[in-house]
């Protein structure tokens, strides 16, 4: 990967020159191979500089100064991002590039990646830790099995109680028909007596008028003979 850092050699500013000199000196002395690209005496790399930056680090009039870095094809940035790498010591960082050993800022790197691995680790542990000390339900372990096993004897004794009951509602219709019968037999027997009571006083009666009608054939004014009467000798027939 080449990093390419695009300047203005004949440039009139003199902050644009120290800039310049700040990005160049930094990297020879971190051994950074580089291209210095003049945009003063190239239009093309004047043009390429100014089409790759990007939109959002370009100044307000739309036109980037230099120093402008790149890695390759990829944008790093201006000079100000730079020096806040320095700063930082995260100059490989902004270049794209890896630390070399033994740098500062490998040893960072070292560091973070320690920190960053201790601390998924204590993350990890505390999370197994917090799962073993959760109590999982029976029903978790054994799967819904316990679960069905429930419910099928819930089910069970819902048909239990079910019969039970309709068990007990057949007791009562039998116990119910039974109280029924003896009244029903006791209601016949009175129809019964009435009935032969009614036959009786219609037999009484019938007899009483059957008498009354043997006076009248027999034209007695006071006294009635009997109908069982029978007479012997038929002068002793009264005559009317």
């Amino acid at each position: 990967m080449v990093i390419k850092v695009f300047l203005a050699s004949s440039s009139g500013s003199t902050a644009i020159k120290k800039k310049q000199q700040d990005v160049v000196g930094f990297l020879e002395a971190l051994k950074v191979d580089y291209a210095p690209l003049d945009i003063a005496c190239n239009e093309e790399n004047r043009m390429w500089m100014r089409q790759n930056v990007p939109e959002e680090k370009k100044p307000s009039n739309g036109i980037p100064l230099p120093p402008q870095i790149f890695n390759e094809e990829g944008y790093c940035g201006d000079y100000e991002t730079f020096f806040d790498a320095k700063e930082d010591n995260m100059v490989y960082a902004f270049l794209g590039l890896p630390p070399p050993p033994g740098s500062k800022e490998a040893e960072q790197a070292d560091k973070a990646l320690i920190v960053e691995n201790g601390t998924h680790a204590e993350e990890t542990n505390a999370e197994e830790s917090l799962d073993e000390s959760i109590e999982v339900p029976v029903e978790a372990r054994n799967g819904n099995a316990h679960g069905e096993e429930e419910q099928e004897a819930e089910e069970e004794e819902g048909e239990g109680d079910e019969e039970e009951v309709a068990e007990g509602e057949t007791a009562e219709e039998e116990v119910t028909e039974g109280d029924e019968a003896p009244a029903d037999e006791e209601e016949e027997e009175e129809a019964v007596e009435e009935t032969d009571e009614v036959t009786e006083d219609t037999a009484q009666a019938e007899e009483e008028e059957e008498q009354v009608a043997a006076c009248k054939n027999w034209h007695v004014s006071s006294v009635c003979v009997p109908v069982h009467w029978k007479p012997t000798d038929s002068k002793t027939l009264p005559v009317t």
